[in-house]
């Protein structure tokens, strides 16, 4: 059943993007005109167009990434007792990586930034990685887990602290194989992962039993305040797109019972 929902989560989203919608749009508007049906395309073009300018000018991804990113915040002082900091990944370019042999990072890179800032502030506590590969088509063995590997121990955190889980793919499967890496079943650790999927993530280890503290990182959108016209299309996708994706797969995992409410909450 993971491998299914897995299949057509990859599958969905490939036609859900929000830029995937507006190339399908335009290619549909064209093959109408190229029918003669103009009345047809104009009924799809015009909207299309007019959506795609809005993009360009205005932040909209803003509007919808802001309640996500806003759900939780991080804890006011550090806690004293924790059992470990768990780490999400999602900030790894595997095919860079591997392609030029080096260990590369992409949007998501402030959950490695957070990992060795908690290493330190916790010296004697394990470092936990929960990422495989997202990737539908990468057969190769390089994980995510293995760049984590590479960076944490190149910035001088011991090897013996990282408990490193590879075989996931998604969130669910994050919680899924991580429990049983946990030094303290019913521990409570810190949690690290992009502020607009802290909501999901958070949802999946309650669900699995595992007590997690809030930590986000990695923010994509701006508040109100900060909010500026522009013509920027593709810096404005870069909060539209996970926003929307987020909004999906909460909605996905709550039909599916992998979170218990469809909106977690603290």
């Amino acid at each position: 059943m993971d491998e299914l929902f897995f299949l057509v989560s990859k599958l969905a989203w490939g036609l859900l993007s929000p830029s995937h919608i507006i190339v399908f749009l335009l290619v549909l508007s064209a093959l109408l005109l190229l029918m003669n049906k103009i009345r047809q395309a104009k009924f799809i073009l015009l909207p299309t167009v007019l959506i795609s300018v809005l993009v360009l000018l205005y932040p909209v991804g803003d509007l919808l990434i802001s309640p996500l990113e806003s759900r939780f915040s991080k804890p006011s002082s550090l806690p004293d007792n924790i059992d470990g900091i768990i780490i999400l990944g999602g900030g790894e370019e595997l095919i860079l990586s591997l392609d030029w042999q080096v260990a590369e990072i992409g949007n998501g890179g402030d959950r490695y930034l957070a990992a060795a800032i908690l290493a330190r502030h916790y010296p004697m506590l394990p470092i936990i990685f929960s990422g495989g590969s997202g990737h539908l088509n990468f057969s190769k063995p390089l994980r995510e887990g293995d760049i984590f590997y590479q960076l944490l121990t190149a910035i001088g955190i011991e090897e013996q602290r990282l408990i490193i889980e590879s075989s996931s793919r998604n969130t669910h499967e994050n919680f899924v194989y991580l429990k049983s890496h946990l030094p303290a079943q019913s521990g409570h650790y810190l949690l690290v992962t992009s502020a607009f999927h802290m909501p999901r993530a958070i949802g999946v280890a309650r669900q699995k039993g595992i007590n997690v503290i809030a930590y986000p990182v990695d923010y994509r959108g701006n508040t109100e305040e900060f909010r500026q016209w522009g013509f920027d299309f593709f810096g404005h996708l870069q909060a539209l797109e996970p926003a929307w994706r987020e909004w999906i797969g909460l909605m996905t995992y709550y039909w599916t019972g992998k979170i218990g409410h469809w909106f977690p909450r603290p």
